[in-house]
């Protein structure tokens, strides 16, 4: 549960960061196209202060257009200016700048209407300028001329400009990604510090070294804390009841059990069969009350030892019949329950595989993430396909068959049923039984 949700937020981590490093490229291109407009705008500003600036210094006499020497913005009256004016008249350059006499530039002569202003960017010899151009009146005493006012300024200063204010932002936003995704990291981790405590506390608990919840946590755990704490009170409540009922019916039983086994009755071989049967299944019951039964918390126990311990006793119990053992269990494989039991549910499987079989029994482990299937083979006669369903029922056994199958197997439907697994019969590939167990922890963890 909380490994889902420190799952969660490691995902919801990458999304913001992938979120992100989209997002900083389009703010990036989005602040660019604005700091472009600005500029373009700005120029246009500037063009228009020096067109009114030329417009309100130039006169036009009998000798023609006349212009000062030294006008007003010092941008044209600079020769390395990149910022030019001229004056046409019936498409005849009448008057230029100062800036403009060493230029090999003639600009685009648009028709405008008189008194209206162009602003437009234009393209000479492969270079682009902005140029903004008037039409107006100009007259003397006797003469009246239509004059254009054109003042050009050249497209590099404004891509020099783009240039650095690229520079500059990349670095800025390279420094603010770094910083943004460090205290996004910082700030995760951080937050995330009380689910790994409480998921380390939770798995203290699996594996028996705790019995509650009792670290300090922030006010969006409290409940959960709480809640799991009620639920380890009450599942310790009914499994002390469990075990304490279960130990009571067990003792009670021992007693008029012991009687019967003195009688004369039980001197039938029939008798004392049921009766020795009764008893096992008393043993088995007083252990699973003395192990505390079955708990909801349960702790890996690993495969191999177990099976290893179960097939070297079997190998000294049955050594009239050489029997060969096979295993395939690898290291990792577990069982999530109590050893005691794995061993019951194994040790039982085991033993009657050996008692049928001729010669050779194999124990095959599968583990693919949570889902666990063991698999008991034997050579022997097998279980008739009739038998299966009824072996399986409570209270059924088969030990009246050559096949020896059926001891202990109401201990072992027991213990599937309580750890809600699935047991299965059908025909080994040796030529005997098959006995598959499977356990699906993705419904219990």
């Amino acid at each position: 549960m909380v490994g889902n949700q420190v799952s969660l937020k490691i995902r919801q981590g990458f999304i913001l960061v992938f979120l992100l490093i989209v997002a900083m490229p389009i703010l990036f291109v989005s602040i660019g196209n604005a700091y472009r407009a600005s500029l373009i705008e700005a120029t246009q500003k500037t063009l228009e202060a020096h067109l009114y600036s030329i417009i309100s210094e130039v006169e036009y006499t009998e000798q023609g257009v006349q212009m000062p020497r030294s006008i007003l913005a010092p941008e044209l009256n600079r020769v390395t200016s990149d910022t030019y004016a001229m004056i046409y008249s019936n498409n005849e350059q009448v008057w230029h700048s100062e800036s403009a006499l060493n230029v090999d530039f003639k600009p685009d002569l648009f028709n405008t209407e008189t008194g209206t202003s162009d602003f437009r960017m234009v393209t000479f010899k492969g270079r682009k300028y902005w140029q903004l151009s008037l039409t107006g009146i100009l007259s003397s005493l006797d003469e009246t001329i239509e004059a254009r006012f054109i003042v050009v300024k050249s497209n590099e200063g404004i891509l020099r400009l783009m240039e650095g204010f690229k520079e500059t932002s990349i670095n800025w936003m390279l420094i603010m990604g770094v910083v943004i995704t460090a205290l996004m990291i910082i700030g995760f981790f951080w937050s995330s510090r009380p689910l790994h405590r409480l998921d380390k506390e939770i798995k203290a608990i699996e594996s028996g070294d705790s019995t509650r919840i009792k670290g300090s946590y922030p006010i969006e755990l409290q409940t959960i804390k709480a809640d799991l704490n009620l639920l380890l009170d009450s599942q310790q409540r009914q499994k002390e009841r469990y075990r304490a009922s279960l130990s009571d019916l067990a003792h009670a039983l021992k007693t008029p059990l012991a009687v019967l086994k003195s009688s004369p009755l039980a001197q039938d071989s029939d008798a004392q069969e049921q009766l020795d049967r009764i008893n096992v299944m008393i043993e088995h019951q007083l252990k699973r009350a003395a192990t505390g039964a079955s708990d909801t918390w349960k702790k890996q126990t690993l495969i191999k030892p177990v099976a290893e311990s179960i097939f070297n006793a079997m190998s000294k119990v049955y050594r009239d019949k050489n029997i060969e053992f096979s295993i395939d269990v690898n290291d990792k494989h577990f069982f999530l329950g109590d050893k005691t039991d794995l061993m019951e549910l194994l040790g039982n499987l085991i033993d009657n595989a050996c008692k049928a079989c001729d010669g050779h029994v194999a124990l095959t482990v599968k583990q693919v993430k949570k889902r666990l299937t063991l698999t008991i083979d034997d050579n022997g006669p097998g279980v008739p396909k009739e038998k299966r369903e009824l072996l399986l029922q409570r209270g059924t056994r088969l030990d009246s068959y050559e096949s020896g199958h059926g001891v202990g197997m109401a201990i072992v439907a027991d213990l599937v049923n309580g750890y809600h697994g699935m047991l299965t019969i059908s025909d080994s590939p040796l030529g005997g039984a098959r006995f598959e167990l499977e356990f699906d922890y993705q419904e219990t963890t």
